[in-house]
């Protein structure tokens, strides 16, 4: 009886517990995942948590892209929890997509017991090597004491700064150890300094060089929405009356509607972006990497501008395109001081010259009478949406029709993979998206789609239907993967090989899983399955059969500058 009463109780909370309890420390409230052996012990702690909702997807990669589209829509880390192996392995394409564009998010995954790692055991990658060129910073936790630390700085390191993915494998027996540990209250990291003071002296010159040009323009990229700047970004264009382009990413970050705005810029921008920006004598670049998709040919890109470039990673500045003010530090903070000193000009011309650019961007044509253009589609979802939609695209013609025909509002509606081009997100991302907005509650998330990337992850509908999700999925089905077989249709001299893509029947596909599945094959019929779509409860398919042919212009030739552009003029 002695003996009893002298044991010594066991601690009161496993690895597992206490990880849970740093993710509620976290403010934590979702966790997208799927589990598997390495992570039961989190699994079986996640029974007992009711203030952490865990949506299970049906694929890691599509996991890690819900948690995508999370964080894209709200500005905090998203969270993924995948198993050891195949697990973490399937994530590694959603990770690589959130680093390419910035994206905060902290990817959870198992691992085998530190006393298995490096023997070839069961499931286990080193997942930790494999990730280290597409994560901000990634932890493999090999001593419980380290954990609580660990889990701070993660978050800490995915929101602060340029935000980004960290990952933290998790071994199963420290998740299995005892440990009377709590949550960490603060962090420290040495050498990590997020963010940089832009001095008085620089503002300043940014404001005598706006009034002194004749011809400034402003190129917005997703560091402009991620600083949360849109309020002071669109104060600045209005009193100096500068015209906007925006990258892909910056999409949203200036009202697409707004007299001042010229559309995207780079191989698929606008006449009128690219042509402003080649006569620019100012070129203030604002949060965008000026990566090639943007810039072509860096030699060719607005030659007689003045070039200023404000990021907040210095690794950016001066990296592809050099310029004669390079300036590291948060956006919103620096356009709130320049909003001061900034005043409106005496007499411009240059923002009216450049709106009358506008209408000679090319249009689909309409020649074909009955048929369907994608474009019309995307505009009529415009309509029946007003423009106020949270809208997440694949990659590829669909992708850049939307970035032009949807005239977004507000930053942080538009989601789309830029830079790692990732077919396959845009679907998981907007059930993420509608999760975070308030799952069957949240408004009309569309997910603007092509047939083949659909195809890539189209498992994720039972995700869907299982959350009661209202994500509204328009497919424009044309046959083929389309941005490849336009390149072999003006480069390679329409030799077509392996883009035509079959598919299911869509709307029979939708069926099986109890969704509505609607089909359009003209305007009439389009108009008709939007507005009917948008009423209906919960997740509906659309499927528009589009033209086969049709090409995304303008369009900058691979190797040519961004006045040499392909406007598809006599085309049909």
């Amino acid at each position: 009886m002695n003996n009893i009463h002298e044991t010594k109780l066991p601690t009161a909370k496993n690895g597992a517990e206490l990880l849970i309890e740093c993710l509620r420390a976290e403010q934590v409230d979702t966790i997208f995942g799927y589990p598997g052996g390495a992570v039961i012990p989190i699994y079986d702690a996640l029974y007992d948590c009711l203030e952490i909702h865990h949506i299970l997807t049906r694929h890691e990669q599509a996991a890690v892209h819900a948690a995508d589209g999370y964080a894209r829509v709200t500005g905090q880390a998203g969270v993924a929890l995948v198993t050891s192996g195949p697990g973490a392995t399937n994530a590694v394409t959603g990770i690589a997509n959130a680093y390419m564009d910035s994206v905060p998010m902290v990817v959870l995954t198992g691992q085998v017991s530190t006393d298995l790692i490096g023997r070839d055991s069961f499931q286990e990658v080193n997942i930790y090597g494999m990730t280290m060129d597409v994560t901000k910073h990634n932890y493999s936790v090999m001593d419980i004491r380290d954990l609580p630390r660990i889990v701070k700085e993660a978050f800490h390191l995915a929101v602060t700064g340029r935000p980004g993915p960290v990952l933290i494998d998790l071994p199963k027996n420290i998740m299995t150890a005892r440990t009377d540990q709590r949550p960490a209250i603060e962090v420290h990291i040495r050498g990590y300094e997020p963010q940089s003071e832009i001095s008085e002296e620089a503002v300043r010159l940014i404001a005598g060089k706006i009034e002194s040009s004749r011809r400034p323009v402003l190129v917005v990229g997703g560091g402009a929405a991620a600083s949360g700047a849109a309020e002071q970004l669109r104060q600045l264009a209005e009193t100096a009356q500068i015209p906007v382009a925006t990258t892909l990413m910056g999409i949203g970050a200036f009202p697409s509607r707004h007299p001042l705005y010229l559309g995207m810029l780079g191989m698929h921008g606008t006449y009128a972006a690219n042509r402003a920006v080649h006569h620019a004598d100012l070129l203030i670049c604002l949060g965008t990497r000026l990566n090639d998709r943007l810039s072509g040919n860096a030699k060719s890109f607005a030659p007689n501008a003045w070039k200023i470039h404000v990021d907040i990673d210095d690794a950016e500045l001066d990296k592809n395109i050099p310029v004669e003010l390079k300036l590291c530090g948060d956006i919103g903070k620096l356009l709130r001081r320049l909003n001061a000193y900034v005043k409106g000009p005496e007499k411009t011309d240059w923002p009216e010259e450049t709106a009358g650019w506008q209408r000679k961007v090319p249009h689909y044509s309409d020649e074909a009478a009955g048929s369907l253009n994608p474009q019309e589609v995307i505009r009529l979802i415009d309509k029946h949406t007003q423009g106020n939609a949270v809208v997440a695209t694949d990659v590829g013609q669909h992708q850049i029709w939307t970035a032009h025909h949807y005239r977004f509002s507000r930053p942080r509606s538009f989601l789309t993979s830029g830079g790692l081009g990732t077919m396959g997100f845009g679907f998981p991302a907007a059930i993420g998206a509608a999760i975070a907005l308030g799952g069957p509650a949240a408004p009309p998330v569309v997910c603007i789609t092509g047939d083949g990337s659909f195809q890539m992850n189209l498992q994720e509908m039972m995700t869907a239907v299982d959350y009661g999700l209202p994500v509204k999925i328009a497919i424009l089905n044309n046959g083929y993967l389309g941005m490849v077989r336009q390149w072999q249709q003006l480069f390679y001299e329409r030799r077509y090989s392996s883009v035509h893509i079959t598919s299911p029947d869509f709307v029979a596909f939708a069926g099986a899983y109890g969704v509505p599945g609607l089909r359009a094959q003209t305007p009439e019929e389009a108009d008709a399955i939007i507005q009917q779509a948008m009423a209906l409860p919960g997740p509906v398919l659309m499927e528009f059969n589009v033209r086969e042919e049709q090409n995304v212009y303008p369009m900058v030739p691979p190797g040519a500058g961004n006045d040499q552009m392909l406007t598809g003029d006599g085309e049909n």
